[in-house]
């Protein structure tokens, strides 16, 4: 995927921003016919309140889930693998027990990652990114959404309750 270029709207045409004619040349072939999509800034303030969530969340995790999830970003990769925003890698084995041996051998080498076995296969689960670059307004909220609704759940909480924990905090 390729940053957004920025466009001004003259009333008769799109004309890129200045800084980014040269890009366009790079990318676009005069006349050829281009499909415009306007995409939605994220809020920073929404971006700031996500991860306020997460840190008062982790603040009141038990012992034993501060031993599982040693910091936010622990908890964040977790939530977003168990609500759906991840990709999965599986790596067939020759048997159930070499697959148990490897799988105890990448959990240890992959710090963001859920590594599981079924039969004689691995299936190692990542957290995609939230990065601006990789997910639109939309996406990041829905998945703003789901991390937290896991990570109240973890707290015995709701995403209301959370939410307004966190806004007190900041």
């Amino acid at each position: 995927m390729t940053n957004p270029i920025p466009f001004q709207w003259q009333g008769d045409a799109f004309t890129p921003l200045p800084g980014f004619a040269k890009r366009c040349d790079e990318l676009f072939v005069v006349g050829q016919v281009y499909r415009l999509s306007e995409i939605e800034d994220r809020s920073a303030p929404s971006h700031r309140h996500y991860h306020a969530c997460i840190a008062k969340a982790w603040e009141n995790l038990s012992d034993e889930q501060t031993r599982r999830f040693p910091t936010p970003e622990h908890l964040r990769k977790y939530a977003l693998i168990r609500s759906g925003y991840a990709t999965s890698v599986d790596f067939p084995c020759s048997s159930r027990a070499e697959a148990v041996r490897w799988a105890s051998r990448l959990e240890s080498q992959i710090e963001f990652a859920i590594v599981t076995t079924t039969d004689a296969v691995i299936t190692v689960w990542t957290a995609k990114s939230q990065n601006y670059r990789s997910m639109d307004k939309k996406t990041f909220q829905e998945s703003k959404d789901r991390v937290l609704d896991v990570i109240a759940g973890l707290i015995g909480t709701d995403p209301a309750t959370l939410s307004a924990q966190a806004g007190q905090a900041a």
